[in-house]
């Protein structure tokens, strides 16, 4: 008898939203004429993390001159050079980790996140990345310990780098004006992470931001410069998702620490952030939902001018919701550093 089973219906992709596809129409005639014109495929590696038997890869691959990413580090140099460059969609990146070699695409903005099967013991590792013949290069990879049970997830705008621009404006300043060498960092912030980290050995610094993937070298450069630990960016693809016009910040931040909550149930997190409006309400809610994943929330004050130009400050009452866990705040790093102390978060 004929096989009369019906055939598995394909995957059907989401419905893009006209900006989306707009945008997707830009890019691939940006990427036909620059390979046109020579350029050549290139990976920009990006910190990444993971537990034993996985770890999560990120990278971005753009076309440049060169092939290199000497190129790229010059168009990060200033902020709105790095927006220049084209991205690669779908392009087979070919990941080799632990001796193991796997290939996975890249999304509609050139962005690679992978979560990939791979036995690795706790510490630091590096993949190598590669995609169609391009130079080979290198993304650190922190595999946390099993048996670690404290972590720091910290904001970074105003929260370890000094802004001082109205919030509506600090996106746009900060990724297409600011020379990266004029950024100023929050002082004793880079001490207390440090610190924590001294106190907490193999504690994982995940920096969570609304930024761009675009800027990532130059915020990893910022942080480097100014003694911050090494630890994964968790930033964003800016432009139009499939259901919406404009990308929502806060939603990246609140799925991001769902994901981590989820990824590491027995790690409780130092949640690190300011009092400029939306950070305390981010914390809260993810306190309320996930209490046993929260140590301790630390929130930087910021200074008269700077509340003023972030349209006003958040209070803590409004967020804390009757936890027990402790809230602290201070406008500097040394002033978290001596509440956590005297509150018994750090022994």
């Amino acid at each position: 008898m004929p096989d009369t089973r019906k055939a598995p219906p394909a995957a059907v992709e989401p419905f893009l939203h006209r900006a989306a596809r707009i945008e997707n129409s830009v890019h691939r005639f940006r990427e036909k004429r620059a390979r046109r014109r020579g350029l050549l495929p290139t990976v920009v590696p990006y910190t990444g993390y993971g537990a034993p038997g996985w770890a999560r890869v990120l990278s971005r691959v753009l076309l440049t001159r060169t092939g290199t990413l000497s190129g790229i580090d010059r168009l990060n140099v200033r902020g709105w050079r790095s927006f220049t460059s084209v991205p690669v969609e779908k392009a087979l990146v070919e990941i080799s980790l632990g001796g193991r070699v796997q290939r996975v695409q890249t999304d509609r903005g050139g962005v690679l996140d992978a979560r990939i099967p791979v036995d690795l013991e706790p510490g630091w590792h590096v993949a190598t990345l590669t995609t169609e013949g391009s130079t080979p290069v290198e993304a650190p990879i922190f595999v946390i310990d099993p048996e670690a049970r404290f972590g720091i997830v910290s904001d970074i705008d105003d929260t370890v780098m000094v802004t001082s621009l109205p919030r509506p404006l600090l996106a746009a300043w900060n990724t297409f004006v600011l020379n990266e060498h004029a950024r100023r960092p929050v002082p004793g912030m880079a001490v207390l992470y440090e610190r924590l980290n001294a106190a907490n050995p193999g504690c994982p610094v995940v920096y969570l931001s609304t930024g761009a993937w675009n800027v990532a070298p130059t915020l990893s450069r910022f942080l480097s410069r100014n003694l911050y630990p090494s630890g994964p960016l968790l930033l964003t693809d800016w432009g139009p998702t499939h259901d919406r016009i404009f990308r929502s910040g806060r939603l990246h931040k609140q799925e991001s620490l769902r994901r981590l909550a989820e990824e590491f149930p027995e790690l409780k997190w130092l949640l690190v952030g300011d009092d400029g409006q939306h950070d305390e309400e981010l914390y809260g809610t993810f306190l309320h939902d996930h209490p046993e994943n929260v140590a301790a929330v630390a929130i930087r004050q910021l200074s008269p001018s700077e509340a003023v130009l972030a349209g006003g400050r958040s209070s803590r009452s409004e967020h804390a919701g009757g936890s027990d866990v402790t809230w602290v705040s201070a406008p500097d790093g040394a002033g978290l550093w001596e509440q956590l102390l005297d509150n018994g978060v750090i022994d």
